[in-house]
């Protein structure tokens, strides 16, 4: 099922407001860590799937990149990245990613910021985007960790002193996989619950080797100075990245 929450208004404008914070998760902890994971971008030919308001497309054309492709469902997400975020050597597709097999092209490189959590098939997502790669060439993608997707809304996700302070997460259902809803900024957010050793096994099922692995991880310099904002990430990886090959 294609979802396209980012169109909803009210959800929107507080994920722009978010990212027009410079301390946010995204910017903080999930593009660093995926940056440090990249192949050299110098004439790569890349794809970025759920491109959203187009800031890795933007860096892989600073960075050298010959072309860049940059798909998403969501208009007002390529409205802000082709106002904000355009270069001679960047296109934007208005795409969902169950339709990957529209594009008639290949790529040395494709990458994907935190959109792999709505995939319903995530094993036929890993062998669309397989077939979409020239031989050698990377899939770098994040997505959001297993123990954070197992939440389901129905309890607290942390246990908590009296103060308020988080002592430990909160681990329920991991082991039922399928949807979740709950409520983020708006009612009935949706994604897809997966278990670490499905991730792979569609990964290694695909073709791909994995190169890397990494979990998310919050700088201990940004720790201590927001530790209300970041300190259940201690408690639990938010994100979990890859770098495969074919």
């Amino acid at each position: 099922m294609q979802q396209n929450i980012y169109d909803n208004d009210t959800f929107f404008e507080n994920f722009r407001g978010l990212r027009s914070d410079e301390i946010n998760f995204n910017e903080v902890i999930e593009s660093p860590i995926i940056t440090a994971m990249l192949p050299d971008l110098k004439g790569r030919k890349i794809l970025d799937i759920g491109c959203g308001m187009g800031q890795h497309a933007m860096q892989y054309s600073k960075a050298g990149a010959a072309s860049v492709l940059g798909i998403d469902i969501s208009e007002k997400m390529l409205a802000f990245a082709k106002e904000n975020n355009s270069a001679d050597n960047i296109a934007y597709r208005r795409l969902a990613f169950e339709d990957l097999e529209k594009i008639d092209e290949r790529f040395d490189l494709i990458t994907s910021s935190l959109a792999f959590d709505y995939s319903e098939d995530f094993g036929k997502l890993m062998k669309e985007i397989y077939a979409l790669l020239d031989d050698g060439g990377y899939l770098v993608f994040s997505t959001s960790h297993p123990i954070s997707t197992a939440y389901d809304g129905v309890y607290d996700r942390y246990t908590r002193t009296e103060d308020g302070v988080r002592l430990y997460a909160n681990l329920h259902n991991y082991g039922i996989e399928g949807e979740r809803h709950f409520k983020w900024v708006v009612e009935d957010y949706e994604v897809y619950h997966r278990m670490i050793s499905t991730l792979i096994n569609c990964i290694a099922g695909a073709g791909f080797v994995i190169e890397e692995c990494r979990e998310s991880k919050v700088p201990d310099d940004i720790l201590a100075k927001y530790p209300d904002r970041f300190g259940g990430v201690v408690h639990q990886p938010d994100f979990i990245f890859f770098r495969c090959r074919k």
